[in-house]
């Protein structure tokens, strides 16, 4: 018998990757990573504003270049041994689709026109919209957000739709439905983009549209209309059932088998997100706590039904059936920010080199300035009279979802240099991090190990070894350098019916971890103090006023 093959498309937030592997040893037959042509020329976004948007143009040609390029150097047989593909995304990361499930952004009049494309999930337009949602839920007589910690994000599906069909008459008028960036990109592979018969995402309606099956589906007509009449009868446009990852959204179509020399037999996954899938790509298991570490976290826990699915976990991104395993309970959380700090540090320095010196110095200076800064920062002590920084940088995610937060810098003084700096920077990534980790564990969810996956998990040992310090708790490495691309890949092997289920598929296909951080008990205590102070400092941030929060606090 033929060795069998699935493909894993990972969508990030720069890029696209596909995986192409074996389904029986998990062995990477190719692999692909293309940037997406408009985002990197920074189009249709502003980050003063916190707007950040997609053109699916971008998510399109990214789709058949990954794929194609996964595909190009693997034996010429392997293409008639492909029987399935699954994709992940961010998210939430909707857009505005017509009637037959085409983004607006893909029509004439709407091509440039940044409200009909989709909604990358770090945009924070929508901080008002969302206030509202919490306010309004949490004095009806359903509360629809206990099941997302109690508190709706900015950077979620509902915000960020009412706050483009208030702001966009055209799109109002245009766009019949709306679609998870997972869920299209799923669909269009199958050939079916009809937002009312395609199979919609578990993990991103219950995590990010308030989809629970306590509400018979999403929030009622009612609630949506007296939150805004503009949603009036939007519900009956969307979806009433959704579906778990392990299942199939159909077959490949044969406008796609034939751009990417496939057959039309390749099984097609439900979609997810992007840590989701990571999750599983990174072995998860019950109750162990994986943190998928880039420009943001996305940090995912597994926890049986049975055992937590009675509890309600305040503050976090939500708990959801099936939403990574079926069967399982599956809890998010993360920052808004992690390696997006240190980015931001790093275009501080270089950008006045890149004004005075030209682009070659500042490149030159960019790709070394972050590992420099390592080396240097760990060389430092560590003292209870360091500085301490808070990461909210882009607001703060969990625990307690607040996106108007700014982040600030305490205890400098003459004698603070730049490693000084990026040493607080980085702690503040780890004290956001144990304080996600505290808030389970007070809401009685044990955390039994901790995996970390990712570019920074791969790269920065610095980072991993103070984040180690400040858990107190070992972190273990996945081996995988693509493991939300794997994850994906896994799932799509369980949906085509070569594994009977996701653990079984991992246990095939997993690649185990290279690394692990331990952490020093000398550290430990030091920073034990310091997170004190990180709270403290973060106290005072929050009480301030919104308009004063943009002042750099200094204590």
């Amino acid at each position: 018998m033929h060795n069998q093959y699935v493909i894993g498309v990972d969508f990030g937030t720069d890029s696209v990757r596909a995986l192409l592997v074996d389904t029986q040893t998990g062995q990477v037959a190719g692999t692909h990573v293309h940037e997406y042509t408009r985002w990197k020329q920074g189009l249709y976004c502003n980050p003063a504003t916190s707007q950040f948007r997609q053109h699916p143009l971008d998510y399109l040609e990214g789709l058949e270049a990954s794929i194609k390029g996964a595909l190009a150097n693997a034996p010429t047989d392997v293409r008639q041994q492909v029987v399935g593909i699954s994709i992940d995304t961010t998210g939430s990361t909707p857009g505005p689709v017509d009637e037959t499930g085409l983004p607006l952004a893909l029509r004439p009049d709407f091509a440039e026109n940044p409200n009909g494309m989709f909604i990358l999930w770090k945009d924070h337009t929508a901080n008002a919209e969302a206030e509202e949602i919490n306010h309004l839920a949490h004095h009806w007589d359903t509360d629809y957000t206990k099941y997302v910690g109690g508190i709706y994000s900015s950077e979620w599906f509902w915000a960020k739709m009412l706050r483009t069909i208030r702001v966009d008459e055209a799109v109002r008028q245009h766009a019949f439905s709306w679609i998870e960036h997972c869920d299209w990109m799923s669909a269009v592979l199958t050939g079916n983009t009809n937002p009312l018969t395609l199979r919609r995402s578990r993990c991103a309606a219950g995590h990010k549209a308030l989809w629970h099956s306590e509400f018979d589906g999403l929030p009622s007509d009612e609630f949506l209309t007296k939150l805004d009449p503009l949603l009036s009868g939007v519900r009956d446009r969307l979806f009433t059932d959704s579906y778990t990852s392990d299942q199939a959204m159909g077959t490949l179509s044969a406008e796609w088998a034939e751009k990417l020399g496939l057959s039309t037999n390749v099984v097609i996954g439900i979609g997810a997100f992007d840590a989701h899938m990571g999750a599983i790509g990174a072995e998860i298991e019950p109750y162990a706590f994986v943190r998928i570490i880039g420009t943001s976290t996305c940090d995912i826990l597994m926890a049986p039904n049975e055992e937590i699915g009675h509890r309600l976990i305040r503050g976090i991104c939500g708990q959801v059936d099936g939403s990574v395993a079926p069967g399982m309970l599956g809890l998010e959380a993360g920052q808004s920010a992690f390696g997006d700090v240190y980015a931001w540090f790093a275009r501080l320095i270089t950008e006045p080199v890149r004004a005075l010196l030209g682009d070659d110095a500042a490149d030159k200076l960019s790709r070394q300035l972050i590992p420099h800064l390592s080396e240097q920062a760990a060389q430092l002590p560590v003292t209870e009279n360091d500085p301490i920084a808070l990461d909210w940088i882009n607001g703060r995610r969990t625990p307690d979802a607040n996106h108007t937060l700014k982040a600030a810098i305490a205890g400098l003084n003459l004698g603070t240099d730049a490693a000084k700096v990026f040493k607080a920077l980085v702690e503040a990534t780890a004290f956001g991090s144990r304080s996600i980790v505290e808030r389970f564990i007070e809401e009685g969810v044990p955390i039994k190990k901790v995996i970390a996956i990712g570019g920074v998990a791969k790269k920065s040992p610095f980072v991993m070894q103070t984040l180690a310090d400040v858990l107190n708790k070992p972190i273990q490495v996945a081996q995988a350098d693509q493991a939300c691309a794997l994850g994906a890949a896994m799932c799509a092997a369980v949906a085509a019916g070569v594994h009977p289920s996701l653990e079984a598929a991992q246990q095939a296909m997993g690649s185990g971890f290279d690394a692990e951080y331990t952490p020093r008990p000398d550290q430990v205590a030091v920073y034990n103090a310091l997170y004190q102070k990180y709270l403290r400092l973060g106290s005072f941030v929050e009480s301030q006023p919104a308009r004063a929060q943009a002042v750099t606090a200094t204590v």
